[in-house]
């Protein structure tokens, strides 16, 4: 029986990854400050030679699904029979599958890291209205395109088409024909593969030290980093008896999550007291973003902002591309291609843009009126997390909104983990089919190896730049795949007689 299992697994696409994964974090660990040089240099030549690249495949995946939504194909219904879940679960679904703690992370200071951006400083009119703009910019239409055109593109491949397979070489099939099989396909794996560790080590990097500190404010425990390490585990913990429990554990952890994170957005934004503020500033930067979004899409000025930022949010989303589209592809069963794309921007945005404008105006509202001097904080060299557990301190009853924080992290987390240790196991196979889930132990493995390098790169101490790099150099080869599945993709279409229709 062991034997049998064994034989399933796709050995190369298993012991690769995690090779590279622990000489990677052994270079890290050992030479800190060359594996920083490395990551900085590598980052800076992308982000000057190659940027016309990234905003080309946002613009691909932007118009693509904006053409594909209304056209004829937009009629093609993803499977036979009525959807398996509710509108709303579906979209709450679809929210926490793809969106972890770090939108609390963001939404909370990312506005404090445009406002010291000289580009920022140079543009006319309220200066932290641009900042809370470019927010809504980088976490919009665009970002949410990369994962919706793939989740039609996968859900297409598996209730259509029905691959026997359910890998990123899988969906280029159409255009790559029986290279699938050879070694450009595990390439193509390969590089799914270390995108998806990437993402995670980007996410958890980023925004776990807010979950330390938050914790810490609240129970004095110590040393954060050691602590950082615990939350991790945990995050994992919960993650494995959910999947135990099997998809309706995991669709109500959706619930409950999307639930204690729209309590803590309700909390800042009633005991803030700044709900008109909230609601005109969110307004104006709406409108200041469908103003400005050409200019702000397409044309693409040589400045560190760009290079910076905008560069890094496109990658950021590319890398988790591996996972997310297909787990929403796999839960749209029933759905039209129309009704996927037009409802998961709607659920991703107003979800997105809900947490931005209600946690962002929070500490803006703070900055203007003189309560508390977020960007100053920076400016003398507090990190992000101090400074943010210090902003919600500021409300009554502050320690109510810090559990709430703490609770909607760590659920936020837990489901993400789950949709992309469900997307990565099933690469660990030969071929698996879409009515059967890789098998606890493999999930289990992956669970594991997904700690090992977001846990390196907070004990190496690395900033925030250079946690940014890892994702920004992952889409390079990432970014190339996603090409081939919407040309592979629009291939099909093209072929198929739409009986659908």
């Amino acid at each position: 029986m062991l034997k049998e299992k064994l034989k399933l697994i796709d050995w190369q696409l298993l012991i690769i990854p995690v090779v590279c994964i622990f000489i990677l974090s052994t270079f890290f660990i050992v030479r800190p400050i060359q594996s920083q040089i490395m990551l900085e240099h590598i980052r800076s030549f992308l982000g000057i030679h190659l940027n016309f690249y990234y905003i080309l495949i946002a613009a691909v995946f932007f118009l693509g699904s904006i053409y594909l939504a209304f056209s004829k194909y937009g009629k093609v219904r993803l499977g036979t029979g009525k959807p398996e879940y509710s509108p709303i679960k579906w979209g709450m679904m679809i929210f926490t599958s793809t969106m972890s703690a770090d939108i609390i992370f963001y939404s909370l200071c990312e506005w404090m890291m445009y406002a010291n951006e000289p580009y920022i400083q140079q543009k006319s009119g309220n200066q932290l209205e641009w900042s809370l703009t470019y927010s809504l910019f980088h976490w919009g239409p665009i970002a949410w395109s990369f994962y919706i055109l793939l989740a039609a593109a996968f859900g297409y491949m598996l209730y259509i088409t029905k691959n026997h397979k359910q890998k990123f070489s899988e969906a280029c099939r159409p255009v790559l024909g029986t290279k699938t099989d050879g070694v450009l396909g595990k390439i193509i794996d390969l590089i799914a593969i270390f995108s998806l560790i990437a993402a995670t080590a980007t996410t958890f990097s980023m925004s776990m030290p807010l979950l330390s500190s938050a914790v810490n404010s609240l129970f004095h425990i110590g040393d954060l980093r050691i602590l950082s390490l615990y939350l991790i585990v945990l995050v994992v913990g919960i993650y494995l008896v959910i999947s135990i429990l099997g998809m309706k554990a995991i669709s109500r952890l959706s619930v409950i999550a999307f639930s204690v994170f729209g309590l803590f957005l309700l909390y800042v934004f009633i005991f803030s007291k700044k709900e008109t503020f909230s609601m005109v500033f969110g307004a104006k930067s709406i409108g200041n973003l469908i103003v400005h979004f050409p200019q702000m899409f397409f044309i693409t000025e040589n400045n560190s902002f760009t290079q910076k930022w905008t560069i890094y949010y496109w990658s950021y989303w590319m890398v988790w591309c591996v996972a997310t589209p297909f787990f929403i592809g796999s839960i749209s069963k029933g759905r039209t291609i129309r009704n996927l794309i037009l409802g998961g921007y709607a659920w991703g945005l107003a979800g997105t843009y809900l947490s931005f404008i209600i946690l962002g105006t929070f500490g803006i509202s703070h900055q203007l009126d003189g309560i508390f001097y977020a960007t100053q904080q920076i400016t003398d060299g507090k990190n992000y997390a101090d400074v943010i557990v210090k902003l919600l301190q500021t409300l009554p009853q502050y320690k109510i909104a810090l559990v709430l924080l703490i609770l909607a992290m760590i659920g936020l987390y837990s489901t993400v983990f789950d949709s992309i240790t469900m997307v990565i196991s099933k690469y660990s196979y030969k071929s698996l089919s879409l009515e059967k889930d890789p098998s606890r132990t493999v999930r289990g493995f992956w669970a594991i190896v997904f700690m090992i390098l977001p846990v390196t790169l907070l004990f190496n101490n690395d900033s925030v730049y250079d946690v940014q790099s890892v994702a920004v150099i992952a889409a390079v080869p990432t970014g190339l795949v996603m090409l081939l599945i919407i040309l592979s993709f629009w291939k099909e279409l093209r072929n198929h007689k739409f009986k659908e229709i």
